[in-house]
C-alpha cells in the first residue's frame, strides 16, 4: 500500500510517499480503507520532533491523524466490513497514520458515518470538531446565553468553534485577520476584532476566551474575563498544564483541552453534519501524491478551514 512516511524528524522535506506493508487488523478494532484524511498543526509539531517524549525515536512514522473511509476488516462486533466510518488516531507516536491507503484503528477511534455525509467533510471535522466541542462544552463549561471569544477563528478548529458555540446557545465573537471577517460573520459571529490590534481586550467581559492558536496566555486575558470566566487553550505546554491544575479551585480558570475520541461526540458531529447544522470549512483538497503542496499550504498558516487529502478515490 502507499503511505506517507518519514524516517527522521525534520521539515516537510523528510516526508516520502512509499510502498509499505499493510497493517494487520487490530484485535478489538478495525482496518480502515482511507478515502480522505485532513491535515492538522499537530502533524507538523510531531514531525518536527517537538513531542519526542511522547512520539519516541522509532521510525518509520506515518503522517496523518484524521480519517474517513470504509471498514476493510473488523475484529469487533461494533463494525462490519464495508461500513463507512470516520474518526482520528488517539496517538502521538506516529507509528501509524492516516495518510496511507489502510490504517489500523481501535474501535474507540472511529464511529459510523452516514452515507449522506461526504468523506471530505467528515475527515475535516473529526479531530478539529471534537477539539472545539470538548474545549467549549467540557473545559469551558459553556452554557446557553454566555458570551465567548474565539481567538484565531479562521482555521480548522476556529471555524468549527464558532458554529459549535452557537449550537450550544452562546453568543460568539471572534478575532481573526481582516480578510476573514466576512467568513466569521457568515458562520455566526456577532462581532469580529482583527489582528494586529487588540481591541477585543476592552470589549469584554467574556465568559469564555478560547485561544485556538495557543498565542495568548492566561495573565493577559484575565481582565477580559468575567469574575468566573474561563480561558481555554489548545497548546499543552508544561506551563499551561501546570496553570490548568493550579487554577481548578480559583474563580477564573485556565484550562488546556486534551481531546479524546468519544463515540457520543462523534455521533453528535455526524448528526450536525447530516442535518446541515454544522458545516465543514475546507480550504483546499489535494491528492496524496501532492502531499508537498498540501503541507506547504498548512505550514503557510494562511488556510481558511481545513486542508483535506484524498487517499483512495
Amino acid at each position: 500500500m502507499r503511505a506517507l512516511r518519514y524516517r527522521r524528524y525534520g521539515p516537510a522535506s523528510v516526508l516520502a510517499l512509499e510502498d509499505a506493508p499493510a497493517p494487520p487488523c487490530p484485535r478489538g478494532g478495525v482496518l480502515v480503507r482511507v478515502e480522505a484524511a485532513a491535515l492538522n498543526p499537530k502533524d507538523v509539531v510531531v514531525r518536527s520532533g517537538r513531542f519526542v517524549p511522547f512520539s519516541g525515536w522509532r521510525f518509520p512514522k506515518t503522517a496523518g491523524l484524521d480519517v474517513a473511509g470504509r471498514v476493510a476488516a473488523s475484529r469487533t462486533p461494533a463494525f462490519t466490513e464495508g461500513q463507512r466510518v470516520f474518526g482520528f488516531l488517539n496517538t502521538l507516536t506516529a507509528r501509524r497514520g492516516t495518510l496511507a491507503e489502510l490504517v489500523a484503528c481501535a474501535a474507540t477511534e472511529v464511529a459510523p458515518l452516514p452515507e449522506s455525509v461526504r468523506a471530505d467533510d467528515a475527515a475535516a471535522v473529526a479531530l478539529a470538531g471534537l477539539t472545539a466541542l470538548q474545549a467549549l462544552r467540557d473545559d469551558a463549561g459553556l452554557r446557553p446565553g454566555q458570551r465567548v471569544l474565539v481567538h484565531g477563528a479562521s482555521g480548522g478548529v476556529g471555524t468549527l468553534a464558532i458554529q459549535i458555540a452557537r449550537l450550544l446557545g452562546a453568543r460568539v465573537e471572534t478575532v481573526t485577520s481582516p480578510a476573514n471577517v466576512p467568513l466569521c460573520a457568515e458562520l455566526g459571529a456577532t462581532a469580529t476584532w482583527t489582528y494586529p490590534e487588540h481591541a477585543w481586550r476592552g470589549a469584554g467581559p467574556y465568559d469564555v476566551v478560547f485561544d485556538v492558536f495557543g498565542t495568548l496566555n492566561f495573565a493577559e486575558t484575565r481582565t477580559a474575563l468575567t469574575p468566573r470566566g474561563r480561558f481555554v487553550s489548545t497548546l499543552p505546554t508544561i506551563g499551561r498544564l501546570a496553570r490548568d491544575l493550579a487554577s481548578r479551585w480559583a474563580h477564573q480558570q485556565a484550562r488546556v483541552v486534551v481531546v479524546r475520541p468519544r463515540r457520543a461526540d462523534f455521533d453528535t458531529l455526524s448528526a450536525w453534519l447530516s442535518s446541515g447544522a454544522l458545516r465543514a470549512i475546507i480550504d483546499s483538497v489535494f491528492d496524496l501524491t501532492d502531499f508537498g503542496a498540501a503541507f506547504a499550504r498548512l505550514e503557510s498558516k494562511r488556510a481558511r478551514g481545513k486542508i483535506v487529502v484524498r487517499v483512495v478515490p
